[in-house]
């Protein structure tokens, strides 16, 4: 509509005022319009988060305000009338968040910790009856049935103030280092337990901090406070659907990136709470179970073992819990997008492999993806603890429109059950993590993953009235990293492992063609162009494969290698795979490819493929994203961590993690000539300026250790979980009404739809 509005303005002169006028920028803002003659119904989006509906009479040049249920019927009207029925059912969550605090501003979303502190601080420091909760959060604070914090000596807030100042002079007359055994019995008598600290420091630290809080609290202070108590022992991370292991195992369309994911994170994670609990002065061993399914049809890996190490922790483990149905143990491993029946049996059954391998319950819940998410609902709910979900990838943007033609994709998707599923976990949840801004509220012109859940509808089912509220300050920012082990800059020349660069060489240049590669690389003089995703329609491997063969010019500078899937289609069960295999064959022949370009199969060796994105540093080449739409990127950090130039997809999270000509480059992937011509521009200035290339890789990596590490993520997660359960404890913010209605809407929806997907039934052996 946009590109028709210019047209008319290029073509008539008189149409010339219509350049800037407010209908120019209503278009612009308008994110959708249905044409049911003779109105326009347009839905509107002037700024990230905030929506308006109106309907314009083209006959009249009319134009009305539409409440939310009034657009959406007009949208239900497109299917020929199918939603006749004026009795719909509506879901509208709006009433139970009426109340509850929150941003206005679009700048301020995903920035849910820090509103809550400042809000928090601000009642504490307007009205000193609220600090009663803290005081009553700290008396009560208890792990393993021991106290934490404070005992029964200190009952109000002038007694705390006076034990603080008792405490704060009886350590400045020790030395900083005196560990916490030596003054332990004088500080119990004084009415405070263990977690303080390990010194007589960082118990003075803790002192001072809270003495600060109670003069006049302030939000950095109260989150750096929160954040230094105890509070996060065990941690349960939940990823049902995968094939979920270590070694081998990466490779499903359905796993890639999430395993990598959870794995690097809990050895962050637990890093991080080993310290934390020494810096408490504690004795306490923390445990972290991801908790996935068992898969008896292991296929030659560890996903049929019930508990598993994890290499590179000591108290992290896989636990895993098969599928279970009146018919028995489901043995074969299925997609995604067929769990749904599942997993309600599966969250009981977990529930009790938890608290044997526990002991007790968890302290936090993490799901992960919508499966994973769903799970954590029903576990949190359960055992009422806090819960985190990451979604990782929300399906509803991926495929457009996918929710009023539910009913299309619903023998292959089953997104009926996946998006009910997705509402009822995000507004259970207690927090959200996202890795970008665009996952929640997209940018000025693409509507975010969470902002898509706001209103839809699935005409015949319900109608989404107010789904989800990106002003929610649950929802935070919170960007993974990479494995600083695994991937290092290519030019720490004694971390390299040159073991490794002959098997590298074979892959990129080897003149043998078989399963694993095709394709030759006829002069090795040239930088590589080099890309790695799973091989489906969003990653989009084949867009980068046809814009290359499409660019003489680029073609005569650079080779190009692609790494994903298999080569063969007989090698693989999934549909959209396939397809793109055989696009992948058919661009080959199509602009004869031969000596410039190689295609390799998946790669499974994690440290193998950190030195590969470096040798091909060494060649002085990029790496490319092409994806229509990328959640995150983690290989876009992989590659940058490496050093490596990096050109990544406007669409999603890379146009945060890159600063557009400065540490790396942003493409469209639906513009090809664009693509070709950035990267055509880019090795000519690399040629012209001798230092260029070094520029833009240096600068990535600056980007990299300013804002995407692991070690930067575990801090802010378990800070996070402090804040977020003493929020949850000083407001009594259970969102009991809420939890009630999404009781009502699992039970009746969700449990109905579920049952409509047909089980899996394994292979006769």
């Amino acid at each position: 509509m946009i590109n028709e509005l210019e047209n008319v303005i290029a073509e008539d002169e008189g149409m010339l005022k219509l350049k800037d006028s407010p209908f120019s920028i209503v278009l612009q803002s308008a994110q959708e319009a249905i044409v049911q003659t003779p109105f326009v119904a347009l839905a509107l989006r002037p700024r990230p988060g905030v929506w308006e509906y109106i309907r314009v009479n083209v006959y009249e040049l009319s134009v009305d305000l539409l409440s939310v249920a009034e657009y959406l019927w007009f949208k239900e009207e497109l299917l020929d009338g199918e939603c006749n029925d004026k009795y719909v059912l509506e879901l509208d969550l709006e009433p139970f968040n009426a109340t509850f605090p929150r941003p206005t501003r679009s700048s301020s979303i995903g920035n849910g910790v820090q509103f809550l502190n400042r809000h928090l601080s601000s009642i504490m420091f307007r009205n000193k009856e609220s600090l009663e909760p803290l005081l009553d959060f700290l008396r009560t604070h208890k792990h393993d049935g021991h106290a934490m914090m404070l005992n029964d000596r200190i009952q109000s807030i002038p007694r705390l103030q006076s034990a603080l100042a008792k405490a704060e002079e009886y350590l400045s007359k020790l030395l900083a280092t005196t560990p916490y055994s030596d003054f332990e019995f004088d500080l119990q008598g004084m009415g405070f337990e263990r977690g303080w600290g390990d010194t007589a420091q960082r118990v003075s630290e803790m002192v001072h901090l809270l003495l600060e809080i109670l003069q006049a609290p302030d939000p950095s202070t109260l989150e750096t406070f929160l954040g230094r108590i105890p509070m996060v022992f065990n941690v349960v991370i939940v990823s049902p659907h995968g094939y979920f292991g270590q070694a081998n195992v990466l490779g499903l369309p359905d796993t890639g990136g999430q395993v990598v994911y959870i794995l690097d994170q809990v050895r962050a994670l637990e890093n991080e709470m080993l310290l934390r609990i020494q810096n408490q002065g504690l004795d306490v061993i923390p445990k972290i179970l991801i908790v996935t399914r068992l898969i008896p049809d292991a296929k030659g890996t560890t996903c049929n073992q019930r508990l598993e190490r994890i290499s590179g922790t000591e108290h992290t483990h896989i636990l895993r819990v098969p599928f279970r149905t009146e018919n028995g143990i489901l043995r074969k491993w299925i997609s995604r997008f067929d769990v749904w029946p599942y997993l309600e049996t599966f969250a009981e059954d977990a529930s009790n492999e938890i608290a044997a391998e526990l002991q007790g319950v968890p302290d936090l819940i993490i799901g992960n993806y919508s499966d994973g998410n769903l799970v954590a609902t029903l576990l949190s709910n359960k055992l009422g603890i806090s819960q985190c979900n990451i979604a990782h990838a929300l399906e509803k943007t991926k495929y457009p429109d996918s929710d009023i033609y539910w009913k299309k994709h619903e023998d292959k998707y089953h997104f009926s059950s996946q998006f009910t599923a997705d509402l009822i976990a995000m507004n259970n949840a207690d927090f959200i993590i996202t890795s970008t801004y665009q996952e929640i509220a997209g940018s000025k012109n693409n509507v975010g993953q969470y902002e898509s859940h706001t209103a839809f509808t699935l005409p015949g089912l319900y109608r989404v009235v107010h789904g989800i509220d990106v002003f929610d300050p649950k929802f935070n920012i919170v960007s993974p990293g990479a494995d600083m082990c695994i991937y290092f800059p290519y030019s720490e020349k004694e971390r390299r492992l040159t073991a490794l660069h002959g098997s590298i060489e074979e892959l990129l240049y080897g003149t043998e063609q078989n399963e694993e590669h095709i394709g030759i690389l006829s002069d090795r003089s040239k930088p590589i162009v080099f890309s790695m995703a799973r091989l489906d329609r969003v990653k989009n491997l084949t867009g980068l494969f046809e814009c290359y063969g499409k660019s003489t010019k680029l073609r005569e500078l650079v080779n190009l290698v692609v790494v994903g899937g298999y080569m063969d289609v007989k090698n693989s069960r999934d549909r959209e795979e396939v397809a793109e295999i055989e696009k992948m064959h058919d661009l080959v022949k199509k602009y004869n490819l031969s000596g410039q370009f190689r295609w390799i199969a998946a790669q499974m060796n994690r440290a193998r493929n950190g030195e590969l994105y470096r040798y091909i540093a060494d060649t002085r080449g990029v790496f490319v994203q092409p994806a229509f739409y990328e959640a995150f990127g983690l290989t876009v950090v992989e590659a940058m961590t490496c050093g490596l130039p990096t050109f990544a997809t406007c669409h999603g999270g890379p146009a945060e993690i890159i600063e557009h000509g400065i540490s790396g480059f942003h493409i469209d992937p639906y513009h090809q000539d664009q693509v070709a011509a950035l990267l055509i521009d880019f090795f000519d200035q690399c040629q012209k300026h001798p230092g260029y290339w070094e520029k833009i890789s240096e600068a990535g990596l600056k980007r990299i250790y300013e804002r995407y590490t692991w070690k930067i993520y575990s801090e802010r997660l378990l800070n996070l979980a402090g804040v977020y359960g003493f929020w949850k404890h000083v407001s009594k913010l259970e969102r009991r009404e809420t939890r009630r209605y999404l009781d009502m809407f699992y039970i009746l929806k969700y449990r109905n739809l579920v049952k409509s997907i047909p089980l899996a039934v394994d292979e006769q052996h």
